[in-house]
């Protein structure tokens, strides 16, 4: 998940947020004015979390999760 706030700067932050290891997931809440972006474990547990002013995010923007690579051929 890539988040883009404006910082009150010239240039807007960047920030990302993946799910590090197999079986953890990212989510998205969005409460009372705040984006809160969290890794979880398969559990529901957050790993680590993100909270942003819904008013200062310019774009959120999902990546789809890595494919398994092919099987190799012959």
């Amino acid at each position: 998940m890539e988040i883009v706030i404006d910082a009150g700067g010239t240039s807007p932050r960047t920030y990302e947020i993946t799910a590090t290891r197999a079986g953890r997931r990212v989510e998205v809440d969005t409460r009372r004015g705040l984006v809160e972006v969290s890794e979880v474990t398969r559990s529901g547990t957050p790993v680590r979390t993100a909270r942003f002013m819904s008013s200062r995010i310019l774009a959120l923007v999902e990546h789809p999760a890595d494919e398994a690579p092919p099987a190799p051929s012959g």
